[in-house]
């Protein structure tokens, strides 16, 4: 049985309605699916553009929260959105381009099944990616002077956090994700440093409030990567990756992310007890039905074979946290906006 995903027959080569295509559904399966697509799609394809939107859900829920205090600045939040979600873009190809020269991302791999790799794939030339990426760092070190002279030492201490974490989840001799500490590094950064450094970036001031706040949406993407970590755990095992779900076990893995995910939901009443959050972000209830599927889904191994039609294998168990963790965000954020908009529904 082939591992292909259906090719995307039916979507725009061109212009935007194919960059938002980009963004939006799941990975197309190989290179052969994206190659008459534009230079940008392409390039958005390569940087993994469909899960950048946890890195722009993180901003907004930074900005809601300093709209909620009544601190929201809006050329800082435009800005922190764009640093975010261009940082993240640049730490998925990093990723790519040391995965491929040490080794790892084999034809065999996981990487290169599911989607577009920039530098395996032939899609790209050295030169291509090399301006791509020339183009994001230029755009974050310039927001990066922005913030610092903004905000000071502030923001310089929360750009070094950024960056040694960046570092050293995959360019680092002995990176994270090899030392069992990558999935913890996905909650830190998508949690405390974004939401609460995004909350600090865009006010000035610092607040543990927004810290406490961090905590559900850093779990749901600390999901998203021990997903994806337990669907390639095989692979990765026979060549010395020891993320956690090596460390662990399939088994003991799948038991932890169903415990994440529904810690989720407790860190959001935990959150309104505090007065952290509106009360209002009782909606991500709304996203149960989600959450229960995944937890079923990891309650047992993942399949020999993808069921007819699916797209994105082999990666299945990150697939379906993925899916939730989207609504979950979207939902997590009508809440904190009701919140800024009536702050009489939170806590205090």
């Amino acid at each position: 049985m082939t591992t292909s995903t259906p090719p995307l027959r039916n979507r725009s080569r061109h212009g935007s309605f194919a960059w938002v295509g980009a963004f939006t559904g799941f990975y197309p399966a190989t290179a052969a699916d994206v190659t008459d697509f534009d230079p940008v799609t392409r390039f958005l394809y390569a940087a993994r553009s469909v899960i950048l939107v946890i890195s722009a859900q993180a901003a907004l829920i930074a900005g809601l929260l300093a709209a909620a205090d009544r601190r929201f600045e809006t050329v800082p939040f435009v800005l922190a959105l764009l640093a975010f979600v261009v940082l993240h873009a640049i730490s998925n190809l990093s990723n790519d381009y040391f995965g491929y020269r040490r080794g790892h991302d084999t034809e065999d791999s996981p990487r290169r099944r599911y989607t577009l790799h920039p530098v395996a794939s032939g899609a790209f030339t050295m030169r291509f990616l090399t301006i791509g990426l020339a183009v994001l760092v230029a755009i974050v070190a310039a927001i990066g002077v922005y913030f610092t002279v903004l905000r000071g030492w502030g923001a310089v201490w929360l750009a070094i956090a950024g960056g040694v974490l960046l570092w050293a989840y995959d360019a680092a001799p002995r990176a994270l994700k090899e030392l069992g500490l990558g999935e913890l590094a996905a909650f830190v950064v998508w949690g405390p440093l974004m939401i609460g450094g995004g909350y600090y970036v865009i006010t000035g001031a610092w607040s543990g409030m927004a810290f406490v706040a961090s905590v559900p949406y850093g779990l749901g993407v600390a999901s998203i990567l021990i997903g994806k970590h337990i669907d390639q755990s095989a692979f990765d095992a026979a060549h010395q990756q020891r993320t956690l779900p090596v460390l662990l076990g399939a088994n003991a893995s799948r038991r932890l992310n169903i415990t994440v995910v529904l810690a989720m939901y407790a860190a959001v009443g935990v959150g309104i007890g505090f007065g952290a959050l509106s009360v209002a972000t009782v909606v991500v209830l709304v996203a149960a039905p989600r959450a229960l599927n995944a937890v079923r889904v990891m309650a047992r191994p993942s399949p020999s074979a993808p069921p007819p039609g699916y797209v994105g294998w082999p990666l299945w168990f990150h697939r379906v946290c993925l899916v939730h963790n989207r609504a979950y965000g979207w939902l997590f954020i009508v809440g904190l906006a009701v919140g800024a908009v009536w702050p009489a529904t939170r806590i205090s």
